[in-house]
C-alpha cells in the first residue's frame, strides 16, 4: 500500500482517539464540576479498565471469526463502536449528577473499545511485514492528531464561549464534546468507505466457517491464547503494567497539579487550569504526531526495544520535573518527553508484538495485548486512592512524580525483552494471501 492508502486506512483512528482525548482531559474535570472528591477519581474511572478487559479480547476473538462479503471482518465493529461513541459524546455534557456521568463513561468506553480493538488487527491483516511499522505509527500519528484536537478545542473554546449548564458544566466543555461526536463517526466512515478488507482464501473461508461462533467459543479461544502466549509477550505485559499504571496517574491528576502550581485557588482559576490542561495535553500530542513517523526509521535502525526504552525515559524525566514548575508556559517543556513516549507507546510495541503471534490469531492477541493495558488501569483504579491519601500526602504533584517513577521502571524492564527479528520477506511468514498485498 502507498502512504496515501495507509493514511486513509487509519484516519478512523483520529475520531476514536478524539474520544479518548476527551476522556483523558475533560471527564475528570466534569466529575469535579459535579462535586466529586479528588481522591474518588481513580474509582470513578473504573469504566476504562473494566470495559477494556471484557470487551476488547471478545471483540478481537469475534472479529477473527467474522467474514461478510459486504461488510468485511473488522469494519462492522468499527462502525458499531463509532456510532456508540458519537451518541455518548453528544449526551455527556448534559449530565446533571456524578452517577449519570459515570454511567455515560461506561457506555462511551465500551464503544471506544469496540471500535479500537479491531483496528490493530486491521493493520496486521492489510499490510505485509515490511510495512507494519508504517501502519502502526500511522495510528500513532492519528492518535496524536485526534487527542490534540480534543485538548486544543477545550482551550480555544474556553477563550470564546461563556456560561454553563445548570449542573455547572461550562458551555465550552459542551462544545468540545459536540466536535468529538462529529469526528468519531465521520472519520471512521472515511476509513470504512475507502479501504476494502482482504477476502479470505477458499481454504481460510472453509476453516473460518468450521469454527463455532458465539461468546463461549470466543472466551475459550481467549483462554487458550493466554496459555499459549509467547514468553516475550509475557515480558511485555510487565512493561505494560508500570507504563500504563503511571500514565493513568498522570491523566487523573494533571489538571489538579496545574491548578495547584500555576493558577489561583478560585473558581475562575480552576476553569483556567482545566483549559490550560487541554493546551498542555494538546501540545504533547502535537509532539506525538510530529515524531511518529521518525520513530519508524529509528526503530528500523536501532531496534524497537531500545527506541521504546529511551522514549519512556524521556517521559519519566519530564513528569518528575513537571510539578516543580510554576510558570504555566514552561509546563510545555517537560511534556515534550511525554509526547515522544506517547508516539512510541501507540506504535512501537506493536511492531514487536506482531512478530510474536500467528497471523490467524491477530484479533484475539491484539485483544489480549489490550488486557495488558487495562489490567494495570484496573489495579490503579482500585489501589491508587489509598496510595494518594496515605503515601503521597493528598498532593496532586506527588501523583505526577509517582507516574514518572513508574515510567522509568517500565523503561528499564523493557531491556529484559528479547526482540524478535524483523521479517523482510512476506513469504517468510504465515500472513494473509500474497495476492492481497
Amino acid at each position: 500500500m502507498d502512504m496515501r492508502q495507509i493514511l486513509l486506512m487509519n484516519i478512523g483512528f483520529f475520531g476514536i482517539q478524539y474520544s479518548f482525548g476527551m476522556q483523558q482531559t475533560a471527564v475528570n474535570p466534569v466529575y469535579e464540576f459535579l462535586g466529586a472528591n479528588p481522591h474518588d477519581l481513580p474509582i470513578l474511572n473504573l469504566a476504562g479498565p473494566i470495559t477494556g478487559l471484557l470487551i476488547q479480547p471478545l471483540i478481537g476473538a469475534l472479529s477473527d471469526r467474522t467474514w461478510s462479503p459486504r461488510w468485511g471482518r473488522r469494519k462492522p465493529f468499527f462502525l458499531i463502536g463509532a456510532i456508540g461513541c458519537s451518541i455518548c459524546l453528544f449526551l455527556f455534557p448534559f449530565v446533571t449528577a456524578v452517577w449519570m456521568a459515570v454511567m455515560l463513561l461506561w457506555l462511551l468506553d465500551a464503544s471506544n473499545n469496540t471500535a479500537m480493538e479491531p483496528y490493530r488487527a486491521f493493520i496486521a491483516d492489510k499490510l505485509p511485514p515490511s510495512q507494519l511499522g508504517k501502519g502502526f505509527l500511522a495510528q500513532s500519528f492519528f492518535t496524536g492528531l485526534g487527542v490534540t484536537l480534543a485538548n486544543v478545542s477545550l482551550y480555544v473554546f474556553q477563550q470564546f464561549i461563556e456560561g454553563g449548564t445548570e449542573a455547572g458544566i461550562p458551555y465550552w466543555v459542551l462544545g468540545s464534546f459536540m466536535v468529538g461526536a462529529v469526528c468519531s463517526i465521520g472519520s471512521v466512515l472515511i476509513s470504512v468507505l475507502s479501504t476494502p478488507e482482504i477476502p479470505p482464501s477458499a481454504e481460510e473461508l472453509v476453516a473460518l466457517r468450521a469454527k463455532k461462533g458465539g461468546l463461549v467459543p470466543a472466551v475459550k479461544e481467549i483462554a487458550e491464547a493466554i496459555v499459549e502466549m509467547p514468553v516475550e509477550l509475557r515480558k511485555l505485559a510487565l512493561v505494560y503494567f508500570f507504563q500504563w499504571y503511571g500514565l493513568v496517574c498522570y491523566w487523573q491528576f494533571v489538571a489538579l497539579t496545574i491548578a495547584d502550581t500555576s493558577f489561583p485557588a478560585t473558581a475562575q482559576g480552576k476553569e483556567e487550569a482545566v483549559a490550560w490542561t487541554g493546551a498542555v495535553n494538546g501540545w504533547y500530542n502535537i509532539v506525538t504526531f510530529s515524531v511518529a513517523f521518525a520513530l519508524v526509521a529509528f526503530a528500523r535502525r536501532r531496534g524497537a526495544k531500545l527506541v521504546h526504552c529511551v522514549c519512556l525515559l524521556l517521559a519519566a524525566v519530564g513528569l518528575v520535573i513537571f510539578p516543580s514548575i510554576t510558570n504555566q508556559y514552561l509546563l510545555l517543556i517537560p511534556v515534550i518527553g511525554l509526547g515522544i513516549a506517547w508516539a512510541s507507546i501507540m506504535g512501537v510495541p506493536y511492531i514487536m508484538a506482531v512478530r510474536m503471534i500467528p497471523s490467524t490469531r491477530y484479533g484475539v492477541y491484539m485483544g489480549i495485548i489490550n488486557m495488558m493495558i487495562v489490567v494495570p488501569m484496573l489495579i490503579q483504579s482500585l489501589t491508587f486512592g489509598p496510595v494518594y491519601q496515605n503515601l503521597l500526602g493528598d498532593t496532586p504533584g506527588n501523583a505526577i512524580r509517582f507516574a514518572g517513577v513508574f515510567l522509568a521502571i517500565a523503561a528499564v524492564t523493557m531491556l529484559w525483552i528479547k526482540e524478535p527479528p524483523i521479517v523482510r520477506n512476506v513469504d517468510e511468514v504465515s500472513h494473509m494471501p500474497s495476492a492481497g498485498h
